[in-house]
């Protein structure tokens, strides 16, 4: 029996109708510790344990992108798969409709320890990517699951040096992407993080009896950003002004809806020439990517 997830994903995604976790067991028989039947005599886990999102997160990277390594700090974001191939796919569809289906190169802005976008975008459409981060342990890790996948001649990393920059001392003279992406730090601080938590795990009747831990963990880096998600997007949007010959659409995933009135009033002023919000679904709620170029038709 499959865990329902969200019916709204990309109707590529292979997790839209959800997950058998028989099957799942079997190719990551670590995962059967977590599987338990529920009131509703379901096949579910605890989605409010982060040993067990990770486990699963795993498992479908396992049965479903031919990974065969995935390790990570679990004080590092774990990303659901489900909600990052989707941003994966819909960028696919963008692509397609701007008749840019062969050599396509994507800039992952704040790729993380898990390289998660890279991963996917490679085994589902065999894009090259280059990731950055701020954290050079985090790109470590990334470097690992790159090697032990044999995925060197797909994704490579580098390391930005400056907090406060973002494509800034990244993207070389000589580079052209197809297209960039990026998921935010959402929050302020880490209080703020703490109050979504504690509000996300009443949500999953949890409460009242367990201490707030992130069931996706997350460090400073991944969770927030002084000025908060509103910042560090606008950030985003001037920088990719200052290279709109070398990135033919900007992207970026925007959690909160009353932030893209303000981003597409910046990007106009900086001379956008295309701005497009599409809506996707991600686990209970909405998410939205914002795309845009400097470019001409």
């Amino acid at each position: 029996m499959a865990i329902k997830t969200n019916p709204k994903f990309n109707l590529k995604n292979k997790h839209k109708s959800g997950y058998d976790l028989d099957t799942l067991c079997e190719v990551y028989p670590d995962l059967i510790p977590f599987v338990f039947i529920n009131k509703y005599e379901t096949k579910t886990i605890d989605f409010a344990n982060p040993k067990a999102v990770k486990a699963l997160n795993k498992a479908l990277l396992f049965k479903h992108y031919n990974v065969r390594f995935w390790e990570f700090p679990n004080a590092n974001l774990c990303p659901p798969i489900p909600g990052r191939v989707d941003y994966v796919h819909y960028l696919a569809d963008l692509l397609k409709a701007s008749s840019l289906n062969e050599n396509i190169n994507v800039l992952d802005i704040g790729t993380g320890a898990s390289c998660i976008y890279p991963i996917l975008g490679q085994a589902e459409y065999n894009w090259k990517f280059v990731g950055s981060d701020i954290d050079k342990l985090s790109l470590e890790h990334a470097q690992k699951i790159i090697n032990q996948n044999k995925l060197t001649s797909y994704i490579s990393l580098r390391l930005q040096n400056d907090s406060t920059q973002i494509f800034k001392g990244i993207i070389k003279a000589e580079d052209k992407f197809s297209v960039s992406m990026c998921n935010p730090p959402f929050y302020k601080s880490e209080e703020e993080a703490l109050e979504a938590t504690t509000k996300k795990l009443k949500g999953l009747n949890k409460g009242e009896e367990v201490e707030p831990v992130r069931n996706f963990a997350g460090s400073q880096n991944e969770l927030w950003y002084k000025g908060g998600e509103k910042a560090f997007i606008h950030n985003y949007l001037y920088e990719s002004s200052l290279f709109k010959e070398q990135c033919i659409w900007f992207t970026t995933l925007v959690s909160k809806k009353d932030l893209i009135k303000g981003i597409y009033s910046s990007l106009k002023k900086l001379g956008a020439t295309d701005i497009k919000t599409i809506n996707m679904g991600q686990g209970n709620k909405i998410s939205r990517i914002v795309v845009w170029t400097f470019l001409n038709k």
